[in-house]
């Protein structure tokens, strides 16, 4: 049976449960109530080992946990749209007996409250709009509403985060929890049983890991005698099988200090620390670096081109490290870390692969810069940024920004002074 957890507020918890009674019986709906949306990060963190996907309740508990999901969670959430808004207003003109000049609302930062109120068409005077990010304090919220409700400017609060709601509530402030409506409800569910039920499919793609060992050559060569060769060929696989064996996989040896294991994509990725562990100990043993390519596919050739692609990129990194590509072209580095990155080396964009073409950077390269960024929540970047999270050499990264801005992907929109003597660093962002 397939798992998904609910994540929101006890009373959002039980409008999902209500029309989560529509769908399929092989589907577990499990209910992860919060009092604050800052426990979300340690809700998911907890249990993403015991669903198969997430409902978060709106985009407050979906930014929470957002940096905690991993890079193929299956998960969806409700988005505040216009009706959602108008909802509150029409409960507003209702219990209060007019339409309300003078409004204070406070919602995440990713959503535009502004153009949903612009559609209404009709004068609302007066509307305080307070953004919040992840990093958002509760009685700093409360406050901001508190303030201006006794200072006479609103006669009302909507607030999309239920901890406000209940402290609101009790300070005699007519508020009104902005709400998913029970038609987002059911869109947003269908989404994520389409997803759940798809990722069952994907987990029994075929995987394949390539295992190298970076120099083993030059081992060989310092090896006293052919015996001790073999002690240590024999010692790696002993290291390997515990491994091979919990995947249910099959282990070829290549020989030249290259291995090869065969197994199912959903049982490789849930395996990932231990594959971890496995070849930081060959690399203790054999006092070199080990690089992992993982290909994930539809075929067992395609799935082992990915790998062998992958394990190149591994050994290109400098530090090696575990790779995985899978066959739409994503390729991901440091796989179930915090630094984890994942981006494509492919792009439909036509216009932009000429671009890139005439700045002379590869599509994958923007890509990887692109999926940083994102993944950072940088406004704005130096190329000593990149430098340090690329692993690159600062010239290389000004080389790179530079045909960027010249290609018009790419635009310097400020500087910022060092600590030391010398020039400003220039500021620069990516262009849409």
């Amino acid at each position: 049976m397939h798992k998904i957890g609910l994540v929101g507020p006890q009373q959002s918890i039980q409008r999902v449960l209500t029309v989560s009674n529509e769908f399929e019986h092989e589907i577990q709906f499990i209910p992860f109530p919060y009092e604050d949306a800052q426990e979300v990060k340690e809700i998911v963190k907890e249990h993403q080992n015991q669903v198969d996907g997430w409902f978060f309740s709106g985009p407050v508990p979906y930014i929470m946990a957002k940096k905690v999901l991993s890079h193929n969670a299956n998960y969806v959430y409700t988005p505040y749209t216009g009706s959602s808004l108008y909802k509150c207003l029409l409960q507003m003109a209702y219990y209060q007996k007019q339409v309300v000049q003078g409004i204070s609302i406070d919602m995440i930062q990713s959503e535009n409250v502004e153009e949903s109120l612009l559609e209404l068409e009709i004068p609302i005077e007066n509307i305080y709009v307070r953004q919040f990010d992840e990093n958002y304090n509760r009685d700093e919220l409360i406050q901001f509403h508190l303030q201006l409700w006794k200072q006479g400017k609103t006669k009302g609060v909507l607030t999309s985060l239920y901890a406000v709601y209940q402290t609101l509530r009790q300070e005699g402030v007519p508020v009104y929890r902005i709400f998913m409506t029970k038609m987002e409800i059911r869109q947003a569910l269908k989404i994520i049983v389409e997803k759940v039920k798809s990722s069952y499919f994907k987990d029994t793609q075929i995987g394949v890991e390539i295992i190298e060992i970076d120099q083993f050559d030059r081992i060989a060569e310092k090896s006293k005698t052919h015996y001790y060769l073999k002690h240590m060929e024999l010692k790696i696989q002993q290291t390997l099988l515990p491994f091979v064996e919990q995947i249910d996989g099959s282990l070829i040896e290549n020989g030249n200090g290259r291995y090869q294991i065969f197994s199912s994509r959903g049982a490789i990725e849930r395996e990932i620390e231990m594959l971890r562990s496995t070849v930081q100990q060959i690399s203790l043993d054999v006092g070199a670096p080990v690089a992992v390519g993982i290909g994930f596919g539809e075929t067992g050739y395609s799935a082992e081109m990915n790998a062998r692609m992958a394990v190149q990129h591994a050994k290109a990194k400098g530090d090696c490290g575990i790779v995985a590509i899978d066959d739409s072209g994503l390729i991901i580095e440091s796989i179930g870390q915090e630094e984890e990155l994942a981006y494509s080396y492919r792009s439909d964009n036509k216009e932009m692969v000429e671009k890139l073409k005439k700045a002379n950077i590869s599509t994958k390269t923007y890509k990887k810069i692109e999926a940083l960024v994102q993944r950072m929540g940088w406004s704005g970047f130096t190329t000593a940024d990149l430098a340090s999270h690329l692993s690159m050499t600062v010239r290389n990264a000004q080389r790179i920004i530079g045909g960027l801005c010249e290609a018009g992907l790419a635009e310097c929109i400020g500087e910022e002074q060092s600590s030391t003597r010398g020039r400003p660093g220039k500021i620069y962002k990516l262009r849409n």
